[in-house]
């Protein structure tokens, strides 16, 4: 009888076990054994966005200042002489271009001259003054200058050719024998001269230049007519 109670104790405790056993397969709850299943079933969660950027760095890169192109400035015509008749062929006319600016000369080698200044526009056109009151509309072209010279209300239509050599206009300013002398002269390309020399404010004919020196003889005494410019 004494060796029974052993026993008995161990089928107590396999019984036991057994029920636990059981009862842990009825309830469906996992052996503390196993494996959690639950995170590694779990999605991994998504990288996250990248967080645009603010501040001065969101704004796009300043675009390089391109220097705006400025049209050139229009520039008046180029130095010249030109020289020619009007259309009733009864006077001259002279004019120096320099640097935009104009000097002309209207005579008829008698009793009629004017002495014309002014400026020359980018586009050739010109428009001079004496100090008498007459003018000279005129306009430049590639080898000549039209217009016309309006002298005491009249006016006269002329074309002056672009002259070379020594044509052109001159002019002597001085004091003979006491007496004030202004002279004027106009060369024409063939050689023709027409001027007026007036004495203390008495015109008249001219005598001839030497159109190389210039040398002119004026009542006896030698001056010098030099070209004229603006």
């Amino acid at each position: 009888m004494k060796r029974a109670g052993p026993l008995i104790t161990l089928f107590a405790g396999l019984l036991l076990g057994m029920f636990m056993l059981s009862l842990n397969a009825t309830t469906g709850e996992p052996a503390s054994t196993s494996p959690d299943r639950t995170a590694a079933s779990a999605p991994a969660s998504p990288p996250a966005s990248p967080v645009p950027p603010t501040g001065p760095a969101a704004s796009p890169p300043a675009q390089p200042r391109v220097p705006a192109v400025r049209s050139p400035s229009p520039t008046p015509p180029a130095d010249a002489r030109y020289a020619g008749r009007t259309r009733d062929d009864r006077a001259s006319v002279a004019i120096t271009l320099r640097e935009g600016k104009a000097v002309a000369y209207y005579c008829d080698g008698r009793t009629q001259e004017a002495w014309l200044r002014g400026d020359v526009a980018a586009d050739g056109s010109m428009r001079l003054r004496s100090k008498a009151g007459a003018t000279l509309d005129g306009t430049v072209h590639d080898d000549r200058v039209d217009g016309t010279v309006t002298v005491r209300n009249a006016g006269h239509p002329f074309t002056a050719a672009r002259a070379s050599g020594p044509a052109g206009v001159y002019r002597a300013t001085t004091e003979v024998r006491g007496t004030k002398v202004d002279g004027g002269w106009i060369v024409l390309q063939n050689g023709r001269q027409i001027g007026i020399v007036s004495r203390d404010g008495e015109p008249g004919a001219a005598p001839p230049i030497d159109p190389r020196t210039g040398a002119v003889t004026i009542d006896g005494e030698q001056v010098t007519a030099r070209p004229v410019t603006p």
